[in-house]
């Protein structure tokens, strides 16, 4: 019955937000992988990952569009209750969509839908201070709560496409107290996009909680990659900071495991993947 119980004696115990935590603090990189679907959930699950985000970057590699903004809540909460059936290890952590938190009272609702039926532990929002009052409320409801930093895709119409993020210095400055502010909110993992990595492990040093980047240096505490890029599926030009690791092996979950152990090793990123 109290299978929380069994599993925290499990030879392979289920990732939590202390598990995260404790991995900061013992330097362990952690390794973290969007994924849309049961099959290729199982597979994550397999190859070691940590995390997993149902991002609402499926809007863009599953539905065919051009940016993350026409995904739904109802999209994310679908694909989240796929992926949930083939994860037992990684955390589950889900984006929260375009315009689902404009008020603390929709981002509740909305994140209680994302974990009482899409199976979710944690949500992820996009946005800097402007942000620091949903995070508390909630982090208040004991809600566990990613903050998104860097390149924001919602707002990829506002801020005039996808492009890096923090390059100048005021800019920089802000990054790093929008990060310290939702830290202090209740954040418990931070999310940096397409920055400068001198930032990215300027900002890590700074926070107590874990800091994940995507295109923002291999200082960060761990690394995520969208499992479309790094098995070469997604088509056309690619992100800087992706890597195709189908390169020279023969199957999806050993390219999976490498990608796995080159955030392990640090291996990744690489130079050629930074800005």
């Amino acid at each position: 019955m109290y299978t929380h119980l069994q599993e925290r004696d499990a030879a392979r115990p289920p990732v939590t937000v202390s598990t995260l935590a404790n991995m900061k603090a013992e330097r362990q990189k952690i390794a973290c992988i969007t994924a849309y679907d049961a099959s290729f959930a199982a597979l994550v699950d397999e190859a070691g990952a940590d995390v997993v985000l149902v991002g609402d970057s499926l809007g863009m590699v599953i539905q065919g569009h051009n940016t993350t903004v026409p995904v739904t809540l109802e999209d994310v909460i679908y694909h989240c209750k796929a992926v949930s059936r083939g994860l037992y290890r990684p955390f589950l952590m889900a984006d929260m969509p375009f315009m689902t938190y404009a008020s603390p009272e929709q981002a509740l609702n909305n994140a209680v839908r994302l974990m009482q039926e899409g199976g979710a532990k944690m949500v992820k929002l996009e946005g800097g201070a402007s942000q620091v009052a949903i995070v508390e409320f909630l982090a208040n409801h004991d809600i566990a709560v990613c903050a998104h930093l860097g390149l924001k895709p919602q707002s990829v119409h506002k801020a005039g496409g996808f492009r890096v993020q923090g390059r100048k210095d005021d800019a920089a400055e802000q990054m790093r107290r929008d990060a310290k502010a939702l830290e202090q909110a209740g954040a418990d993992v931070v999310l940096l996009e397409c920055i400068p990595s001198a930032l990215g492990a300027q900002i890590t040093a700074e926070l107590s909680v874990p800091v994940i980047g995507i295109g923002a240096g291999p200082e960060t505490d761990g690394q995520i990659l969208v499992l479309y890029d790094l098995l070469d599926i997604t088509t056309g030009r690619k992100p800087k900071f992706s890597r195709n690791f189908m390169a020279g092996v023969d199957s999806p979950l050993q390219a999976i495991k490498n990608y796995v152990s080159a955030v392990r090793d640090q291996s990744y990123p690489a130079p050629e993947h930074c800005f």
